[in-house]
């Protein structure tokens, strides 16, 4: 209590305005006590700051005093209205804002009503003792603090509620009048033009709200009226998602979409506060929301996890759509992953070799990391148009596939239904697996076997025959570190893969590439259709294919110049570099105990560029579909079941 009178003590109206708000902040922390303090013992405290204020007449109109140059000095309507949202209305703005409040201190010496109201009730506690404060305490408070004006009759508080409603319904008219969704939104829903009345229904409110004397009828008849224009401009729209979900997804869209969303039901806690039954507890509720607010408004996690929500699960659609090509079911497809990852196998020991070639010149790392990443990109991309198959491209393409079986879990087969496309994906992987391996071994020694029958050395010398071998030695601790790290690198090309497309798809650029005249002239008409449809098809996998390759190569020398010194272990790579290797020392080298180290450490190298990426992708998959906790329980269940059961078909066409 003697705190307590000494922070009561220290109030002065005539303060600077520094002061003035120092006070509020320390009369606040006061009441929020020591951490670990309870909500209740926090309202509590407040009912001891009324009674301490009651017991001294002269207090209360020092408190009055204030509390009126606090309110005349900072803009609470702006507060109100706006707190928790964009002051611009876009995605970068407020990402930019965001950052600011992290890394730049606030200061108390201020006007902004939002910068203040952080600085007041920065935490989470805040939200929860507002919402602990009972009837009475909240009745004691409006009381001390409420002053009506003599002309309308209304407090500053109604009248601050009625400014931000305007304020409010103003930002909700201006988003659905924005060209990018008056255009994506449904025929109806622009033919009803719910946005145009908007004004005039928030009119209608506020000359209700302050008539003399007040019709309770008419006040009602007018709050109905706007909160079914607020409910027809929350319709329009949302009818701009179906056009989102068909054409590509955009984060600032669906960041203008959540922002008219909010502030529709702003303006539905607004009117509470003013015409609901109990209005101090409607205040309470809205002050206690704001300070839930003040956390996720300095949250960039949470702006990405909630404008980006849509985003993942179209890359996760777009990578389901091409991850189900690399998924076998029958014996012939089977084989026919076989065949065409061998194809894999024959051009990767190709880049083998180049890789090798690219070092004797002597780069320096940066470039060195540049032609190399160059150079994987284009082999990636050969595969690709030849229509073969590189086994760790599949992981994470293929497990949105997987995940997109889990839509509908109610259906009595779904799980088992899922196990059966599990096994087929694992069977999948592991005929690429074997392709690739199968064929670059053998393909690289040939080629090691022609160069050194030309030139009369082998591919590589058999000092850098060493350094292959200590680099995937199994007891090396980095071989494995680094083929998990490589499993992270395909899955963020898989996300490039599918962002790329969805951008391709966004912009509509297949149309333009088909109808643009400039284009047509150029091209033709036919030869623009034809190039429309390749890069409508293949987009996706240049995509993947140009950034994992460019990854692969330039960001080992970029992470080393940070000291970092993280290397790739690619499966199929690995497996040539180990080939040829084995050539420089000729058969001898069956003897050497170095060679069977590097052999062991090859299939744990593709379990972890394959388990990685997989894992990373179907998590993020099995988040845009909302796949529970208790679901994946009843996934990992079942797994375990078939694989005690049958064993085989996880590896064997059935």
């Amino acid at each position: 209590m003697n705190d307590l009178n000494q922070v009561l003590d220290t109030l002065d109206a005539k303060a600077p305005l520094a002061q003035r708000h120092l006070w509020l902040i320390g009369l606040l922390d006061w009441v929020r006590g020591p951490r670990g303090s309870s909500p209740q013992a926090a309202a509590s405290r407040v009912q001891l700051l009324l009674d301490a204020v009651d017991a001294r007449a002269q207090l209360q109109e020092r408190v009055r005093e204030w509390w009126q140059v606090l309110t005349e000095t900072v803009d609470a309507t702006a507060l109100l209205a706006d707190f928790g949202f964009a002051p611009r209305m876009a995605f970068i703005s407020e990402f930019n804002e965001r950052l600011r409040q992290k890394v730049l201190p606030a200061t108390p010496e201020t006007t902004d009503s939002a910068e203040l109201f952080s600085l007041a009730m920065p935490g989470a506690r805040d939200a929860a003792w507002v919402c602990a404060l009972d009837a009475g305490t909240l009745q004691r408070l409006a009381d001390l603090i409420t002053t009506s004006s003599p002309v309308t009759g209304l407090s500053l508080w109604q009248h601050e509620l009625l400014e931000a409603i305007n304020y409010c319904a103003s930002q909700v008219r201006a988003t659905g009048f924005a060209a990018e969704l008056r255009q994506r939104m449904s025929a109806p829903a622009r033919e009803m033009q719910p946005f145009h009345d908007l004004p005039a229904d928030v009119e209608s409110f506020r000359a209700a709200m302050i008539a003399t004397p007040r019709e309770p009828l008419a006040l009602e008849a007018a709050a109905a009226r706007l909160r079914e224009r607020l409910e027809a401009c929350r319709h329009a729209a949302a009818s701009v998602y179906p056009h989102l979900n068909e054409h590509g997804i955009s984060v600032g869209l669906v960041f203008l979409l959540r922002q008219l969303r909010e502030r529709v039901l702003r303006i539905r806690e607004l009117m509470d506060c003013l015409i609901s039954t109990n209005p101090p507890a409607s205040s309470a509720r809205l002050v206690s929301r704001l300070a839930a607010m003040g956390q996720e408004r300095r949250s960039l996690r949470a702006l990405f996890a909630a404008n980006s929500s849509l985003l993942a699960a179209k890359v996760t659609e777009r990578s389901a759509e091409a991850g189900e090509g690399y998924i076998t079911r029958t014996p012939g497809e089977y084989r026919q992953m076989l065949w065409k990852a061998a194809g894999g196998g024959v051009a990767t020991a190709v880049t083998t070799f180049l890789k090798f070639a690219l070092a004797v010149l002597g780069l320096a790392a940066f470039w060195s990391g540049f032609w190399a990443g160059v150079m994987y990109a284009a082999s990636f991309v050969f595969i690709q148009l030849m229509h073969w198959t590189l086994a760790t491209k599949q992981p994470a393409m293929t497990a949105p596939a997987m995940a997109a079986k889990l839509k509908d879990l109610t259906e009595p087969h779904a799980v088992e239904e899922f196990i059966d496309e599990v096994a087929n994906l694992m069977r999948s992987q592991v005929a690429a697996v074997l392709g690739n391996v199968g064929a670059v071994a053998p393909c690289v020694l040939l080629l090691s076997a022609a160069i050194q029958l030309g030139s009369g050395a082998p591919m590589i010398s058999r000092v850098e025959a060493d350094h292959v071998f200590a680099s995937l030695h199994l007891l090396n601790p980095l071989t494995l570190i680094f083929a998990a790290f490589t499993g992270i690198l395909l899955f963020g090309s898989s996300l490039i893969a599918g962002w790329t497309e969805n951008w391709f798809v966004l912009h509509r650029l297949d149309s333009a590439m088909r109808y643009n005249p400039r284009i047509t002239a150029l091209l033709g008409v036919q030869r623009a259709a034809r190039w429309a449809d390749f890069m409508r098809k293949n987009v996706s996998g240049f995509a993947s294919n140009i950034s994992l390759g460019m990854m692969l190569g330039l960001l080992p020398p970029v992470l080393d110049f940070f000291g970092l010194g993280l290397q790739a272990r690619h499966v199929t790579l690995s497996t040539g570099q180990l080939a040829a290797a084995a050539a420089a020392y000729g058969p001898k080298v069956l003897r050497m105990p170095e060679l069977w180290w590097c052999v062991a450490a090859i299939p744990l190298i593709g379990m972890l560029n394959l388990g990685v990426s997989f894992y990373f992708a179907f998590r993020l998959a099995l988040r845009a579909h909302s796949v529970g906790s208790a679901d994946r329980l009843r996934i990992r269940r079942s797994i375990r079941a078939r694989w005690r059961r049958r064993p085989a078909s996880f590896f064997l066409p059935v």
